[in-house]
Protein backbone atom coordinates (compact mmCIF):
# COMPACT_ATOMS: atom_id res chain seq x y z
CA UNK A 1 0.00 0.00 0.00
CA UNK A 2 2.83 2.40 0.79
CA UNK A 3 4.29 1.80 -2.65
CA UNK A 4 0.94 2.67 -4.28
CA UNK A 5 0.69 5.98 -2.43
CA UNK A 6 4.30 6.86 -3.28
CA UNK A 7 3.64 6.04 -6.93
CA UNK A 8 0.49 8.18 -6.93
CA UNK A 9 2.36 11.21 -5.62
CA UNK A 10 5.43 10.72 -7.79
CA UNK A 11 3.19 10.26 -10.83
CA UNK A 12 1.62 13.63 -10.06
CA UNK A 13 5.03 15.28 -9.84
CA UNK A 14 5.06 15.46 -6.05
CA UNK A 15 8.23 14.52 -4.20
CA UNK A 16 6.92 13.16 -0.88
CA UNK A 17 8.90 12.90 2.31
CA UNK A 18 8.60 9.28 3.39
CA UNK A 19 9.26 7.86 6.85
CA UNK A 20 9.84 4.10 6.69
CA UNK A 21 8.64 2.90 10.09
CA UNK A 22 10.19 -0.53 9.65
CA UNK A 23 13.59 1.15 9.31
CA UNK A 24 13.15 3.63 12.16
CA UNK A 25 14.16 2.54 15.68
CA UNK A 26 11.06 4.37 16.97
CA UNK A 27 8.85 2.90 14.24
CA UNK A 28 6.62 0.82 16.51
CA UNK A 29 6.04 3.81 18.82
CA UNK A 30 5.16 5.99 15.83
CA UNK A 31 2.80 3.33 14.48
CA UNK A 32 0.98 3.10 17.84
CA UNK A 33 0.59 6.89 17.86
CA UNK A 34 -0.81 6.79 14.32
CA UNK A 35 -3.26 4.06 15.31
CA UNK A 36 -4.57 6.30 18.10
CA UNK A 37 -4.60 9.35 15.84
CA UNK A 38 -6.72 7.86 13.08
CA UNK A 39 -8.71 5.45 15.23
CA UNK A 40 -7.45 2.30 13.54
CA UNK A 41 -7.16 -1.06 15.22
CA UNK A 42 -4.00 -3.08 15.58
CA UNK A 43 -5.61 -5.58 13.18
CA UNK A 44 -5.79 -2.94 10.44
CA UNK A 45 -2.46 -1.12 10.57
CA UNK A 46 -2.74 2.55 9.63
CA UNK A 47 0.22 2.75 7.30
CA UNK A 48 0.52 4.52 5.04
CA UNK A 49 -0.78 7.60 6.79
CA UNK A 50 -0.50 10.77 4.77
CA UNK A 51 -0.03 14.31 6.00
CA UNK A 52 -0.08 17.16 3.49
CA UNK A 53 1.18 20.51 4.65
CA UNK A 54 1.14 19.25 8.23
CA UNK A 55 -2.56 18.33 7.97
CA UNK A 56 -3.70 14.75 8.42
CA UNK A 57 -5.32 13.38 5.26
CA UNK A 58 -5.56 9.82 6.56
CA UNK A 59 -4.78 6.31 5.47
CA UNK A 60 -4.68 5.06 1.90
CA UNK A 61 -8.47 4.86 1.55
CA UNK A 62 -8.81 8.57 2.37
CA UNK A 63 -5.97 9.53 0.03
CA UNK A 64 -7.45 7.59 -2.86
CA UNK A 65 -10.95 8.95 -2.17
CA UNK A 66 -9.50 12.48 -2.17
CA UNK A 67 -7.76 11.77 -5.45
CA UNK A 68 -10.93 10.41 -7.04
CA UNK A 69 -13.20 13.23 -5.83
CA UNK A 70 -10.72 15.90 -6.92
CA UNK A 71 -9.82 17.32 -3.51
CA UNK A 72 -6.25 15.96 -3.42
CA UNK A 73 -4.74 18.35 -6.01
CA UNK A 74 -5.98 21.50 -4.21
CA UNK A 75 -4.48 20.19 -0.93
CA UNK A 76 -1.15 19.60 -2.63
CA UNK A 77 -1.21 23.04 -4.28
CA UNK A 78 -2.09 24.75 -0.99
CA UNK A 79 0.84 23.00 0.70
CA UNK A 80 3.20 24.06 -2.09
CA UNK A 81 3.88 20.46 -3.08
CA UNK A 82 2.35 20.76 -6.55
CA UNK A 83 2.97 23.65 -8.91
CA UNK A 84 0.47 22.97 -11.70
Amino acid sequence: MCHAVKQLFCGMGVNPTVYELDEDPRGSDIERALIRLIGATSYSPPVPVVFIGGKLVGAMDRVMASHINGSLVPLLKEAGALWL
